[in-house]
């Protein structure tokens, strides 16, 4: 989510809104929504280009369908990959509770096919590689995919415009994007963007048989080094099966030296 993704004065980020609003003036006219719409996701996009790496703990509470919740909490690590065909990594690590402990997701993102991913099993001490036919599968008991923690790479998706609407106390750019890639349990989203900063506000998911199984809510926006927009909430409902996942994020922190060899598949094993 998900972006699961600098300036250094406030002029500099009051000259990319004006930039963006610009642009934002300037889109393809509604009778093209196929490149309105790809063009509101590049908008998007661009908008969080720079932050190099960061760091950050999360917290996931899951609430099962009679309302009982439980928490575990979490490490995340993610990377920049500014080389032109490269996707974005980064790494998910449980501290607790004792039973998950160690347990890590690797995500090489790619840009248009389906990412690569490791999950670590600290209980038989393997790494295991996720074949793309489980990427729609439950991470780890939660409402989350394996998929939902990868980048969301434009190329990844094709796109249409459907209208503008209010969301919330926003107006929202609302569009449709379909993966590219192979075996996604998707078969298309429905994306609410916000007009002002061009953020996330909503996404709708579509399983296999194009039935609406779950909604992803991101709120809390928290604004970094004048620049870098992060929610630091997120909450998916799955409409089919009644539960719920929250992800709540604190300590991000940018630039603190990350490189890629924080994010191999032997890394893994380190991580806790």
């Amino acid at each position: 989510m998900n972006r699961l993704v600098s300036c250094v004065k406030v002029l500099g980020a009051v000259l990319v809104f004006g930039s963006l609003q610009a642009r934002a003036d300037t889109l393809p006219p509604e009778s093209s929504p196929v490149a309105r719409g790809l063009t509101i996701a590049m908008m998007s996009d661009e908008r969080d280009e720079g932050w190099g790496d960061a760091k950050a703990d999360m917290k996931m509470v899951l609430t099962n369908s009679s309302g009982e919740m439980s928490e575990r909490a979490l490490r995340f690590m993610m990377l920049e990959r500014p080389e032109a065909g490269s996707g974005n990594w980064s790494l998910m690590t449980f501290d607790k509770p004792r039973d998950i402990e160690g347990t890590a997701l690797l995500t090489h993102s790619s840009l248009k096919d389906a990412d690569d991913q490791w999950l670590y099993l600290p209980a038989v001490k393997r790494v295991k590689r996720i074949s793309s036919s489980n990427k729609a599968g439950a991470f780890v008991g939660s409402e989350f995919a394996f998929e939902d923690f990868s980048t969301q790479q434009v190329e990844k998706f094709s796109y249409k415009w459907l209208r503008d609407e209010s969301c919330g106390t926003l107006t929202c750019f609302v569009i449709e994007r379909v993966p590219t890639y192979e075996a996604s349990g998707y078969t298309r989203e429905i994306v609410w963007i916000d007009t002002e900063d061009l953020q996330f506000r909503k996404i709708d998911y579509y399983d296999r048989k194009n039935t609406l199984i779950k909604t992803l809510t991101l709120s809390d926006y928290k604004l970094y080094e004048n620049k870098f927009w992060r929610p630091l909430a997120l909450d998916m409902v799955n409409h089919e099966n009644g539960k719920a996942t929250k992800l709540v994020w604190t300590a991000y922190e940018f630039h603190t030296g990350l490189n890629k060899a924080d994010f191999t598949p032997a890394a893994l094993e380190r991580a806790r």
